[in-house]
């Protein structure tokens, strides 16, 4: 009998990879075990409503990471002998993932020791265990007090009534386009985009219009222009250090972009996860256009995504309470525990100086990667997490990552970005994710040593 269920990663580079990407972690998880046998390569294609040369693409890389044996006749079982750890790339060596867009751990960060110190002194405090019972779906006063002050550094003072506490940026905005629009409606966003506005658009039936970019983002002519054609029900943006471009957008700007939304009628959501790195802040979106503009800003970038705290600023306090009412059918709340973590980390300054030793270990990435990559074509923010390399003219960039993959290298091409097609073939490669400077230094040589190289034009054998 077969126990696997298929299913598939969504946010995997290619949907081959993401079959292989989710029997792994169910392969973690227990949901399947050594010795199963999985579905034939039909009955899953048919499940995942994917061609079948996808699925055999997928077989063939789960076998190449020594996860499954075929027997003829008998089908493709999970295998009897896997490490401790499935996916494992050629002789054991680990492998070098440049793929999760996360802040790097520097040792001056203490996350280690902040996290457990944290929760402890907040435990034993005297209405401590409170923190472990249902709240609001807004969250707690004193944590949406607490965000208030936070955000101050990049727009006026805000009452806490038009702020909410929740589970991460994901959550926050699949509740705002839940709160905000229908099926149909459309939202424009850069042509290339963050991945995760493509899959709840996806979910939801909503339509992403791609506006064109330059070095500063989004191009307000681009923007007017989709407003003239059809206006679309919001702008979607990140105002600094774009994911993945890295283009931080002028004061000057902004207020272009504000200036066309308000005469068109235009919401405008602002995903803000990297302002905290700058140096110097920019008035935000919602500190321009606060009427006219949701503003939502997590922890887990310059922190950690452990927290899954984000905060949600609302142009008005109704406004704040509609979203409450999706946020309370679709998450409930954000973790008292970790929201009061965050607020005590505001108050005594810690997180300010957690994000001040995650920005200085990012210049010190950036450098390295500056130095092994010198003479590319890329863009990338001295205090961020991630470059974009722009690749040369011989390689696509779905090959490149594929390559790139198949050395242990991984890295998310253009096409996970893309509104419509490609506008360039480039990657994104994430600095932070790697534990230490060497292991990003052997992964940067591997992809050095990939550009100097034709392109293979061999792709996995199907």
């Amino acid at each position: 009998m077969s126990s696997w269920q298929p299913r598939l990663v969504e946010n995997a580079r290619m949907k081959y990879l993401g079959i292989v990407e989710a029997l792994e972690a169910d392969l973690r998880s227990g949901r399947v075990a050594q010795g199963d046998r999985l579905p034939s390569q039909r009955a899953i294609a048919e499940a995942l409503k994917v061609d079948l040369t996808t699925v055999t693409r997928a077989f063939n890389e789960a076998r190449r990471r020594g996860l499954v044996d075929a027997h003829a006749g008998r089908g493709t079982f999970i295998r009897e002998d896997l490490e401790q750890e499935p996916g494992r790339f050629f002789d054991g060596a680990p492998r070098l993932d440049l793929s999760m867009n996360i802040p790097p751990q520097p040792v001056a960060a203490r996350l280690g020791a902040c996290i457990p110190e944290g929760i402890a002194q907040l435990l034993s405090s005297p209405r401590g265990m409170l923190h472990l019972h249902y709240q609001e779906s807004t969250g707690a006063e004193a944590d949406r007090m607490m965000a208030a002050s936070w955000l101050k550094a990049r727009m006026e003072a805000m009452p806490a009534g038009r702020i909410l506490v929740t589970g991460g940026a994901q959550s926050a905005l699949f509740a705002l386009c839940e709160t905000l629009f229908r099926a149909g409606d459309r939202i424009a966003a850069g042509a290339l985009t963050y991945p995760g506005l493509k899959a709840i658009a996806a979910q939801t039936g909503l339509i992403l219009t791609p506006l064109a970019m330059d070095a500063e983002g989004i191009i307000p002519d681009a923007f007017e222009e989709a407003c003239r054609a059809t206006p679309p029900h919001a702008l979607y943006v990140i105002p600094a250090i774009d994911n993945p471009t890295t283009a931080t957008m002028p004061e000057e700007r902004r207020r272009r972009l504000v200036a066309i939304a308000r005469r068109f009628g235009v919401a405008i959501i602002e995903d803000d996860p990297y302002s905290p790195l700058l140096d110097q802040q920019i008035p935000s979106f919602a500190d321009i256009a606060g009427d006219i503009t949701w503003h939502v800003a997590t922890l887990s970038k310059c922190a950690t995504p452990a927290l899954r705290i984000a905060y949600v600023v609302a142009p008005g306090g109704a406004q704040a309470l509609r979203l409450a009412g999706v946020l309370r059918a679709t998450n409930l709340m954000a973790s008292p525990l970790m929201a009061a973590l965050a607020s005590q980390w505001i108050a005594d300054d810690r997180l300010r100086a957690i994000t001040a030793a995650i920005r200085s270990e990012n210049r010190e990435r950036q450098r390295l990667a500056a130095a092994i990559l010198a003479g590319q074509d890329m863009a990338a923010d001295p205090r961020g997490h991630h470059l974009w390399l722009r690749l040369p003219a011989h390689w696509q960039a779905a090959d490149f990552a594929e390559h790139a993959d198949r050395l242990g290298v991984g890295i998310v091409p253009s096409t996970a970005f893309s509104v419509g097609p490609p506008p360039v073939e480039a990657v994104r490669v994430s600095l932070g994710v790697a534990p230490d400077r060497a292991a990003l230094e052997d992964a940067l040589t591997v992809l050095s040593g990939l550009l100097a190289q034709p392109s293979l034009g061999v792709r996995a054998v199907v």
